[in-house]
């Protein structure tokens, strides 16, 4: 027997020596998932050291070591068995982790791999000591960084209810996007205002007082809903304050107002809150025991269940390697080379100019194995921006679909306004910069031998597919840009003297087929 010492005070816990056979296993399987997606595993940390959104993600793994250690007297209960249960949830993980890999999504990458985790300890230690472990299982999820995808969504609920209050206390403004001007100035409710940061810590922090603190379903519930709501409904305020300071005392004094409440001053204020308001709701104890042992333990175990940890090891392992090995496997195939003399496409009625844009803007294809970039003007003075990104192939860090690639360069001046009036094979939108400068942009996307397309979702499943089943990996970003009253009629009068944005494609010399 291995003994650890009871936390109750109530002497010390005897672990089985099965228990203990259960546990090296899993140990070995763990460490070696982890060994064999050490690329993923190490991006997760940097994200979590890097990303002042999932810093929070640093106090997770204790939280679940602690979680774990508090419910160390009742797990000695049980007897731990294999599952082949657990198998399928590696089986999904893996599944997972190479359709990330295909797609070039990280995230889905990072959650197979936290899957593949989960179903090992379901596979080695058996679905009754899972059950035990079904909350720091379930909490596990809190270490994929995953929620970055709802800014531009927050952005636009901060402006509304920005605009709400200023209407309340009287204050004329007029709401373009995330754009707010009143008579004091020009405002735009910015990525980093969004209050994501504090929305994904909260709810991580929800998640874990509602397991603690509730011990009822539907108090968890509207527990998790008022995480939800108060930060967002706090960051709105935050924004409308800045606002209406910036009005009455200047922006300047606005600003410094808002950098000293926008931090963790601000994240503490919102905490405060919900558990102000979740307090009197409480109806658990603390030192409560998270669940029952003798509702949960078998009455007989099979013998077999208890003697195969060796098997069911090496599948979980087997299971876990196979994506990687397919996805090594297809890599071999369907790459082209670069073309040779890419070069800006002769358009007819339009000539190239070397003049720059009258504002600084390029669109951004980082990663490209290469980038063709030309300035069209017409005989009407219309005049035409025209990037070309290719890429051979997509890899992490390479990806044709990406925050920041394409029209709206990450960090910049320019922001998102709205989508404008749809074309075909294009997704057509508007930015602006400080000014303010307006412009009208033409996304499109192609992939391998698939038609052009606006859709991101839709390139990201086509490269998806590519990299599943073969076929050529090639994929190419055109972003057509125009600034200006007339934009969009000048960009419609390029693309119809182009044949279209495939016909564009064919144009451009080395890409022709």
């Amino acid at each position: 027997m291995t003994t650890l010492q009871q936390a109750r005070g109530m002497g010390p816990i005897a672990l089985p020596d099965g228990l203990v056979r259960h546990l090296t296993a899993l140990g070995i399987v763990a460490a070696l998932i982890l060994a064999i997606f050490f690329r993923d595993a190490a991006d997760m940390t940097a994200i979590w050291w890097t990303s002042s959104t999932f810093n929070h993600c640093l106090l997770i793994l204790p939280l679940l070591g602690w979680l774990v250690w508090q419910r160390r007297a009742e797990l000695a209960e049980l007897t731990p068995q294999t599952s082949l249960l657990g198998l399928a949830i590696v089986g999904a993980g893996a599944t997972g982790w190479l359709l990330g890999e295909a797609a070039a999504v990280a995230v889905a990458r990072h959650l197979g791999l936290v899957m593949m985790l989960q179903g090992s300890v379901v596979a080695i230690l058996g679905t009754t000591v899972a059950r035990g472990l079904l909350f720091p299982l379930f909490y596990m999820f809190f270490l994929v960084p995953v929620g970055e995808e709802f800014v531009p969504a927050l952005q636009l609920i901060t402006a509304d209810l920005s605009m709400v209050l200023l209407n309340l206390f009287g204050l004329p403004a007029h709401i373009e996007g995330v754009f707010i001007t009143t008579p004091s100035g020009y405002f735009e409710v910015a990525e980093a205002c969004s209050g994501v940061m504090f929305l994904i810590a909260m709810v991580a922090l929800g998640a874990l007082m509602a397991n603690l603190c509730f011990s009822t379903w539907p108090r968890r519930i509207g527990f998790m809903a008022l995480c939800i709501a108060v930060p967002i409904i706090a960051n709105g305020i935050r924004a409308f304050g800045t606002i209406y300071i910036a009005d009455s005392s200047g922006i300047g004094f606005a600003e410094s107002f808002d950098h000293v409440i926008y931090g963790w001053f601000f994240f503490a204020l919102v905490i405060a809150i919900v558990m102000a308001i979740g307090w009197r709701f409480v109806d658990r104890e603390l030192d409560e025991p998270a669940f029952d042992p003798r509702q949960l333990q078998p009455r007989s175990v099979p013998q077999e269940a208890t003697s195969r940890i060796g098997i069911v090891s090496g599948l979980a392992l087997i299971i876990a390697i196979l994506p990687v090995a397919w996805s090594a496997a297809m890599a071999q195939s369907g790459r082209v080379p670069v073309p040779t003399g890419l070069a800006a496409p002769s358009i007819e009625g339009w000539e190239t100019m070397s003049q720059r844009s009258d504002t600084e803007w390029t669109a951004t294809y980082d990663g490209a194995d290469a980038v063709v970039t030309a300035r069209y003007r017409h005989r009407d003075h219309a005049r035409i921006d025209l990037a070309i990104g290719y890429f051979s192939d997509q890899d992490e860090g390479r990806e044709l679909v990406g925050f920041g690639q394409g029209g709206l360069p990450a960090e910049s001046e320019w922001s998102w306004v709205d989508d404008s009036a749809p074309v075909e094979g294009g997704h057509a939108y508007r930015i602006t910069a400080p000014g303010p400068v307006n412009r009208e942009v033409i996304d499109s996307y192609v992939v391998g031998d698939a038609p052009a397309t606006g859709s991101a979702n839709r390139a990201k499943l086509t490269t998806l597919w590519t990299r599943l089943m073969g076929g050529s990996r090639r994929a190419i970003g055109i972003t057509i840009s125009a600034e200006g009253r007339d934009a969009r009629a000048a960009i419609d009068a390029f693309l119809a003297d182009s044949g279209g944005i495939m016909g564009l494609v064919d144009r451009v010399p080395g890409l022709a087929d």
